[in-house]
């Protein structure tokens, strides 16, 4: 008994997280994406405003342009007689008011020009929308939004189908991915919530829908039962005593 042996105690091979109960942390899985943070959403919103200015600019310099090419061409027309529009459509269309009752020869003439001019320039707004939607033919929502952009064409506003523009405008926005359960205030301008249903009421009622009377149903009984057959049932004839 003088000579104790020491026990040599070997390594616990399990693992103290097991021991103890506690669970490893989780990691996110592989196919999920990451939040954007209110500064990412701010720096989306801020190259958005920068890409429309860049467009703006672009549309001034271009409508610029324009205006100096008509106005050195009205300087040099030397020929009234041939016009892009055809001036007896032009009169028919300032006679259709009935106070107008002489119209002089001149007046066609600068109506064609106006008319054109005019036309050439919507098609530059209208093409610039076209454009920012990255498509290559020129749409009536196009117009539409061309007239909706400038104030100078308000007078066409009832006319242009105003439901296309809003559709387009919306698809035209980058996508932005919006943080679950985050503040409002991280929200870009462009961004629409969708509106939540109302959570309270009876229950087994739907929204926007009125509640239906039990006491119907009770009102209503079933209809009869009725045999499928169609051919009446044959007579059963009386049996004779000898068969009994």
């Amino acid at each position: 008994m003088g000579n104790v042996t020491q026990l040599s105690y070997a390594t616990n091979p399990y693992d103290s997280t097991q021991i103890s109960g506690r669970a490893p942390p989780l990691a996110p899985p592989g196919g999920a994406v990451a939040q954007p943070t209110a500064a990412q959403l701010a720096q989306q919103q801020l190259a958005y405003q920068q890409l429309q200015q860049q467009q703006l600019h672009q549309l001034q310099q271009q409508l610029q342009s324009f205006w100096s090419n008509q106005y050195r061409e009205i300087e040099n027309v030397n020929d009234f007689k041939n016009h892009s529009l055809p001036l007896a459509r032009i009169k028919k269309i300032m006679k259709a008011d009935e106070d107008v009752r002489m119209i002089s020869a001149e007046a066609p003439i600068v109506f064609a020009r106006a008319c054109e001019m005019f036309i050439l320039e919507l098609t530059l707004r209208s093409w610039n929308h076209t454009e920012e939607n990255k498509r290559r033919t020129l749409q009536k929502n196009d117009i539409a939004a061309a007239i909706t952009r400038t104030d100078i064409f308000d007078f066409l506003v009832d006319i242009v189908p105003r439901e296309d523009i809003k559709d387009e405008a919306m698809t035209s926005m980058p996508p932005v991915t919006v943080p679950v359960g985050g503040p409002s205030d991280t929200f870009p301008y462009y961004y629409m919530p969708a509106q939540q249903l109302p959570q309270s009421g009876a229950p087994g009622m739907m929204p926007n829908k009125p509640m239906l009377d039990p006491g119907l149903y009770a009102q209503q009984q079933p209809p009869p039962y009725m045999s499928s057959s169609i051919w009446p049932p044959a007579p059963q004839e009386p049996q004779s005593p000898s068969d009994s």
